[in-house]
């Protein structure tokens, strides 16, 4: 059987699954064009959580990392969730454990725990707000505390220190390796070669491309200043899966990786046969403890309260 031919019947079998089993196919934007193309919504981590809640499926697949299925799961804890690779994780998200920041707490007991969204769920479970890369700064910027622990990703807690001058920030040292390949040479070469392009970039990116660039933007960021811009071109500093999805939203727009396209490896491992296994097996299901979801979901409710 030819490639297309299997892709094809693939797809034909995974649709009838999905809706036999009234089972939601819920993607992340760093999705392979296979699995953006097949999803029910396409979006960022919170955004696709936030969503799951409107959704009248019982079932909620999602197509991305660990720590991403976990906040559906807190934000829809009757429904179940499952991720179609068991070990599709973020290292960014590994970089703190509980056991870390239950110590960072201890150490500066008169801060507040902000806590990106890239994190487990017991981590969240110990924070008193969550935030996301669009968001983070107004919420830091809100909270009614003067001193904040901001975990885990260096970048954003940079950021986030620099346009929020009068609070203190403690910033954990992690970070995204996909976005630390970006290098300000990276950035140079590629204005050189389009001058007339936009830059937008992630802000977990190193500190001295968030210096130099047009626009600091989440991935959804991105995708409402590619629409809303006259710009024609646009360098785009964040994981490759993005372009795909920026390209078939403005066909008639350009846009170029910052640099080498830059590929995160566990948002790649997802394709269209564990998609398949995962919705006939139900396999790979995401359980949590109760008292974990109930204190991260205050975390993550909280999170608009602040914006």
């Amino acid at each position: 059987m030819k490639v297309k031919d299997y892709k094809q019947e693939l797809v034909a079998r995974i649709m009838t699954l999905k809706e036999r089993k009234k089972a939601a196919i819920l993607a992340h934007n760093y999705q392979i064009p296979g699995i953006q193309d097949i999803a029910d919504v396409l979006g960022d981590s919170l955004g696709l959580a936030k969503i799951s809640k409107t959704l009248s499926s019982s079932h909620i697949v999602f197509c991305g990392v660990k720590f991403m299925a976990e906040t559906v799961k807190i934000l829809s804890p009757h429904k179940r969730v499952f991720l179609p690779v068991v070990d599709a994780g973020c290292p960014l998200a590994d970089m703190i454990q509980a056991e870390e920041l239950i110590e960072l707490k201890r150490n500066h007991p008169e801060a507040w725990v902000v806590t990106y969204v890239n994190t487990s769920a017991e981590v969240k479970s110990l924070s008193d707000v969550c935030c996301t890369s669009a968001n983070a700064i107004n919420v830091v910027k809100n909270i009614p505390v003067k001193k904040v622990i901001f975990i885990p990703d260096k970048n954003l807690g940079w950021w986030v220190a620099k346009n929020v001058p009068h609070k203190e920030l403690v910033i954990w040292n992690g970070f995204c390796y996909v976005h630390e390949q970006f290098t300000l040479n990276d950035l140079r070469q590629a204005k050189k070669v389009y001058p007339d392009a936009e830059a937008l970039v992630h802000p977990e990116c190193r500190r001295e491309i968030l210096e130099e660039v047009d626009y600091v933007l989440s991935t959804s960021g991105m995708l409402k200043r590619a629409k809303a811009s006259s710009a024609q071109r646009f360098i785009i500093g964040t994981e490759e899966g993005l372009l795909y999805r920026l390209k078939n939203e403005n066909p008639q727009k350009e846009f170029y990786s910052l640099g080498n396209a830059r590929m995160c490896i566990n948002m790649k491992k997802t394709g269209l046969d564990e998609l398949y296994s995962c919705l006939e097996k139900e396999a790979y299901e995401v359980e949590l403890q109760e008292q974990i979801i109930e204190k991260a979901r205050v975390a993550l409710e909280r999170m608009v309260e602040y914006v």
